[in-house]
């Protein structure tokens, strides 16, 4: 059976996927009020726009030869199964966000000085520009940009 994946947004602003059986499926849930938010709950959700996904597990290599199956398979859980989860994941990931210090535009700044070893290292959020966050790069700096749904500081 193929699923369709569709990207998710409920009017509080929370992204997350939902897995149909068709289109149809997302369509007939929507007219029924059964699709909710698993990070707020709320029943006001939309489909937004996203790339397709293409489905490659099944593709040969290039010479033809089919490579051996993997010898443990996981079958998929149900969809409301598969929605707590995601919900789990989106709060678990929200939690860890609020956990770190918010140092707004001076984000670039206290990353370097943590690096150089002038302050102690500690998890901190912020904005940075995208040569601020080039330039972090170039000097070996690792950070990772944080969505807006998971920062409550940006939904504001």
């Amino acid at each position: 059976m193929t699923l369709k994946v569709f990207d998710l947004q409920c009017e509080s602003g929370h992204v997350f996927e939902g897995w149909f059986g068709s289109a149809d499926g997302y369509e007939s849930q929507q007219a029924r009020g059964l699709l909710t938010c698993p990070v707020c709950g709320s029943s006001q959700v939309g489909k937004k726009l996203s790339a397709p996904r293409i489905n490659v597990g099944h593709a040969r290599e290039p010479s033809g030869h089919v490579p051996p199956a993997d010898k443990t398979a996981v079958a998929a859980p149900a969809s409301s199964q598969l929605m707590q989860l995601q919900g789990e994941i989106l709060r678990h990931l929200r939690q860890i966000v609020r956990s770190t210090e918010n140092v707004g535009e001076q984000f670039s700044q206290e990353a370097r000085r943590m690096h150089e070893g002038v302050i102690e290292e500690r998890a901190i959020r912020g904005t940075a520009t995208a040569q601020e966050r080039e330039s972090l790069a170039q000097d070996g700096i690792v950070i990772m940009p944080i969505p807006d749904y998971l920062d409550d500081d940006r939904l504001q």
